[in-house]
């Protein structure tokens, strides 16, 4: 029966992710509800006694890797993205995440404070398990989803380890706040320091043990996931719940050093964890029993609201506070804060410590209300994620840069500086590890190779530009994107002037490289100061042009859009649908297929364009 249960869970853990991904729906979705298809509210092929006292050591193990694989993703540079904003997350935001869910715990059902307590602890987890299926496919800008998965991997150590000191000290126990503080410390502590030595004791391992070419990849990757078992198995035996902070230590410490076979180590995470994710979703969301949720009536809802509509936009607003996060952003990290593993997989185990301890009720309460957080940010957080990105307009196209030289890597700087959300593609193991090393994301290919655009998201970019010392390459990589991916603006960088015609002649911007250069001198040595402010687009100043397509613009004047537009910024230039440009007056008329360049300060620039280009 274990067997069969397992296989189960498995093929329909797979299933779900290759469903997800074809309809880019996250997959915790489908996983949740596969899970309730086979438990005993339905089918009954899994139940809380088909892995008997096994279904916790094999949770845990699940969690370690899934938190060891988002600790290896979480790079130094890529958390200097929000570092403020994800700071207060995991700090103030924890602590008020945990109290408020305590206070509404109480207030709305009625229990002890200790009780409230212990649910509050597990709420503050986010996690990997449902925050990654999100970001594979919700575009966020670095910013945002350095915040989500810093919050997702600190918090679910913070919870994990906060909720059995909870229930040690508070409920099963006579103990106080200074015990509380005092034994989180030393676990916390135990669980950081023990993963930094098992990763230690691995990067010594896989960089000075000399591994053979041929199976050099095959021993890292299992040196790793064995570095894996150590980290959270050794902790444990040291002290309780304190696996899940070692797994994630090992993982972040392993993530930011020269660790060989890097890429396949990755390949290798990615794989091992969607395996773990399907089995464990989907089998702890074959024990939700929909009669412990149903006992909570409206109160279940009303504290669901609390914890999804009040507490988590208000720790959002407040961690985000005068950081580079625009208010759409900050309203959909507000939006998505789905609940995962690590509550639902303690909550199972609480549940049965306080039916040992005589206290039914408050062991039905707990798993009735843990069960029903999850169930609801998932289906409705996780499965409208990209809707309410979409609707939130937080999903920048994709900007593809092919060339990882020096001309390249520049633009790809400048771009996402400015907000882009662009990959850099490149063949040179080097150019690509350089661009990692800078904080850009970059990928290993032929950028004329159509299945590897194809890997680099163009059918979906917007832009994509040629940007290596090769005209024949360039032109060959404009081509694909033009003819077989469709994509809307193409440009290319041409090394040889002779070579202009050829580009233009395909519908191609082409930039010609030695008079782009002697322009630029131009502009320093006789537009100084013109040159110095084009040098801070994007940063104080920025220039914008948008289509004379919305009602509301066709048939006004320069003058009428100057004073609709934001103090700070000005309609510079308009390009007429012929294709001719001038500097207009006030008195000009704007006809539908026009085109209007806002010049000035970078917010009242962004203002003027949401004005009248909502969509933009």
């Amino acid at each position: 029966m274990l067997v069969t249960a397992i296989a189960v869970i498995l093929a329909l853990g797979v299933a779900s992710r290759v469903f997800a991904d074809r309809l880019r729906i996250p997959s915790v979705l489908f996983l949740i509800f596969a899970g309730i298809a086979i438990g005993p509210e339905m089918l009954g092929v899994v139940s809380a006694e088909t892995f008997g006292d096994g279904l916790a050591a094999m949770v845990g193990v699940s969690v370690a890797i899934i938190l060891f694989e988002g600790g290896y993703h979480l790079h130094v540079d890529k958390l200097r993205e929000s570092p403020a904003a994800l700071s207060r997350l995991v700090t103030v935001g924890a602590a008020i995440t945990w109290i408020g869910s305590a206070a509404a715990v109480v207030v709305f059902l009625g229990t002890s404070i200790e009780v409230g307590l212990l649910v509050g602890a597990l709420l503050i987890a986010t996690g990997p398990t449902v925050i990654g299926p999100i970001l594979q496919v919700v575009t966020v800008r670095d910013h945002v989803a350095a915040a989500l998965e810093g919050e997702g991997v600190i918090n679910d150590v913070t919870a994990a380890i906060l909720v059995v000191v909870v229930f040690e000290v508070l409920v099963a126990g006579d103990g106080g706040p200074a015990s509380l503080v005092g034994d989180f410390a030393m676990r916390l502590f135990v669980g950081l320091a023990f993963g930094a030595l098992v990763a230690a004791i691995v990067w010594l391992v896989l960089s000075r043990g000399n591994l053979t070419p041929g199976t050099g990849p095959l021993h890292a990757r299992l040196i790793v996931l064995a570095g894996i078992v150590v980290a959270y198995g050794g902790a444990e035996l040291i002290a309780h719940e304190t696996g899940i902070a070692a797994a994630a230590m090992a993982g972040f410490a392993l993530g930011n050093v020269d660790l060989p076979h890097h890429e396949e180590v990755i390949d290798f995470l990615d794989d091992l964890s969607v395996v773990v994710l399907s089995f464990v979703f989907v089998a702890l969301a074959a024990l939700i029993d929909f009669a412990d949720i149903l006992a909570l009536g409206l109160a279940g809802l009303a504290l669901v609201a609390a914890v999804t509509v009040v507490l988590r936009p208000a720790v959002v607003f407040l961690a985000t506070t005068g950081a580079r996060f625009t208010r759409s952003e900050r309203l959909f990290l507000s939006a998505v804060g789905p609940r995962g593993i690590i509550p639902a997989s303690v909550a199972t185990l609480f549940a049965v410590e306080l039916q040992a301890l005589g206290r039914p009720q408050e062991a039905q309460l707990l798993a009735g209300t843990v069960f029903l957080i999850i169930f609801a940010t998932v289906v409705l957080q996780a499965g409208l994620a990209r809707q309410i990105a979409d609707y939130l307009e937080v999903s920048p196209m994709r900007t593809i840069i092919i060339g990882g030289g020096r001309v390249g890597l520049s633009l790809a700087e400048r771009l996402e500086q400015d907000g882009e959300n662009v990959l850099l593609v490149d063949e040179d193991p080097d150019a690509v590890e350089e661009a990692r090393r800078r904080g850009l994301r970059a990928l290993e290919g032929d950028g004329t190779d159509a299945d590897v655009l194809e890997r680099a998201g163009a059918r979906d970019a917007k832009t994509v530009v040629a940007a290596t010392p090769n005209d024949d390459v360039n032109l060959l990589a404009c081509q694909l994107a033009t003819t077989t991916f469709d994509v809307a603006t193409v440009a290319s960088r041409v090394n040889q002037p002779e070579n202009v015609e050829a580009f233009e002649s395909l519908g191609i911007r082409a930039i010609d490289l030695s008079m782009a250069t002697a322009w630029s001198l131009e502009n320093v040595l006789e537009r100084p100061s013109l040159a110095a402010w084009m040098n801070e687009l994007g940063r104080t100043g920025d220039v914008q042009e948008i289509e004379v397509t919305a009602a509301d613009l066709v048939g006004k004047t320069i003058a009428a859009v100057n004073a609709e537009i934001p103090d700070g910024c000005i309609v510079g230039l308009l390009t007429h649908a012929d294709g001719t440009t001038e500097v207009p007056t006030g008195d000009h008329s704007l006809q539908a297929g026009d085109r209007v360049t806002f010049l000035g300060g970078t917010d009242a620039v962004e203002r003027a364009v949401k004005r009248f280009h909502p969509h933009d």
